[in-house]
């Protein structure tokens, strides 16, 4: 029931915004939707904890499932709140008007709704329908403000992604070409398909992961299939930036899990993890040296959400130990990420630009603004206390024994991340800004979604709740 009510609220809530003739009505609905959707969240939570599943039919969680619900709720349940004061720091500016937000509120619902639906549906053929509907709801939010720059960057999205989704859809098909004859017919689930592993035809698997990692990890925003990434994410509204970061690269990266647990059965673990690593370093590497250079604080965060995919990644791919902190490493990169964008959205509104060297003096233009980008900027390149830092030795920990070579190389590109990271972020909260503007944030709404959501970073960095410690520790177990 709970699973039925977290991916019918947001569709509920697209339709009735339909209705909407004030913004009033549409920011109290955003808000009603996303705390009736944590709610869902909690009591699917509190059983998948107990007994490892909830849920049945065509809907279910088992608890890898449920740490990518996690980030999806929480990041969507904090975007939906500083969506509001966002939109209306836009429509007092003149920026955009009622039709606009309407549009915004109709599109972020239906947007929830198609992550929530594919994280719980047990149908591979249905995840990838939910995966490629958010290509469609975020194509129109990344060319939001109908600028020829993010017009360039929608199309971008929607075609570089429908045909890595359509790879995707082809590995899928090749998966379920591998097995029996008599399974093909039969309503195809992620546990009959893993089930039915051992007699897979072996060649036919290695074709259809390939496609598979690299169809969902174009979605995912692996290297070489990131470059629409940099553009969708800086051209998007800041909240919808903070949703492509922090929770649908996280649904598309849990289809390819699905799919090595499957292949891992058929074929034993080296095969998947082996292009996991390769994909990962890559995808480290490229950002790393993108990152050193960049000019716009907006791509500097998209940049950096590659990155962490990549490491996250390569977590999977060491395995073991590994596979326990990417996990971990997924729930801390979201919270991160979404401070990061919610806090670059606040200073787009302040200065009125993304370039870095527009932007200067944040710490007293922005008093609490500047205090959570420093912070959020400390959290997202692995400075202890905060999570991030754990996960990453632990990760490189898996490796050490079995890819030392890997994990030096690595090493040393997180090293030169946190160089450039650091260059930027000091220009922007300690340096001069050319035209300094008005001291003072600029809406409470927008304070509170980034302040809530680094506390909480900074809290389970610290202290693991034992829930959500059993959720990671056993989804670790089905990776293996």
């Amino acid at each position: 029931m709970a699973l039925l009510v977290l991916t019918l609220t947001p569709l509920i809530a697209a339709l009735a915004s339909l209705a909407m003739r004030a913004v009033r009505p549409l920011e109290v609905l955003a808000v009603l939707a996303a705390l009736l959707e944590c709610g869902a969240a909690a009591v699917a939570a509190v059983t998948v904890s107990a007994a490892g599943r909830y849920g049945s039919g065509a809907l279910a969680l088992d608890s890898l499932g449920m740490v990518v619900l996690t980030t999806v709720v929480l990041v969507g349940t904090a975007a939906s709140l500083y969506s509001v004061g966002y939109l209306r720091q836009e429509v007092a500016k003149g920026i955009i008007g009622f039709r606009r937000v309407k549009q915004y509120y109709v599109l972020l619902h239906l947007f929830l709704m198609a992550m929530l639906y594919g994280v719980c549906t047990v149908n591979p053929i249905m995840m990838w329908i939910a995966v490629e509907a958010t290509t469609l709801s975020t194509a129109f939010l990344i060319s939001f403000y109908n600028k020829p720059t993010a017009m360039e960057a929608a199309w971008k999205y929607l075609i570089i992604n429908s045909i890595g989704l359509l790879l995707g859809f082809f590995g899928t098909l090749l998966f379920f070409a591998a097995g029996s004859p008599g399974a093909q017919s039969a309503f195809v689930t992620w546990e009959a398909l893993g089930g039915g592993a051992g007699a897979f035809n072996a060649t036919l698997v290695k074709i259809a992961f390939l496609f598979i990692l690299i169809g969902y990890g174009t979605k995912t925003g692996l290297v070489p299939m990131h470059t629409w990434l940099p553009d969708a994410h800086s051209k998007a509204p800041s909240p919808i930036s903070a949703l492509l970061s922090g929770a649908l690269l996280n649904c598309a990266l849990l289809a390819i899990l699905k799919f090595k647990v499957i292949a891992d059965a058929a074929l034993g673990p080296a095969f998947a993890q082996n292009l996991l690593i390769f994909f990962g370093l890559v995808s480290i590497a490229i950002p790393a040296f993108i990152i050193v250079i960049q000019k716009n604080y907006k791509r500097l965060f998209a940049y950096s959400s590659v990155e962490h995919m990549g490491i996250i990644t390569l977590g999977f791919g060491f395995g073991g130990l590994g596979s326990f902190a990417a996990l971990l490493h997924m729930i801390y990169h979201s919270l991160a990420k979404s401070v990061l964008f919610f806090s670059a959205g606040n200073c787009l509104l302040k200065y009125g630009s993304t370039k870095i060297d527009r932007v200067g003096g944040a710490l007293d233009a922005l008093p609490v603004t500047g205090k959570v980008l420093l912070v959020g900027f400390l959290a997202i390149t692995g400075v202890p206390p905060f999570g991030l830092f754990l996960t990453e030795v632990y990760i490189l920990t898996a490796g050490i024994a079995a890819h030392p070579l890997v994990v030096v190389v690595a090493l040393f590109l997180l090293a030169l991340i946190f160089v450039g990271f650091l260059r930027f972020i000091a220009a922007m909260v300690f340096g001069a800004a050319p035209e300094p503007p008005v001291r003072g944030e600029m809406n409470p709404l927008t304070i509170v979604p980034p302040v809530a959501l680094l506390a909480l970073l900074l809290t389970i960095g610290i202290y693991l709740p034992p829930p959500l410690e059993a959720w990671i520790t056993a989804a670790a177990e089905i990776l293996r």
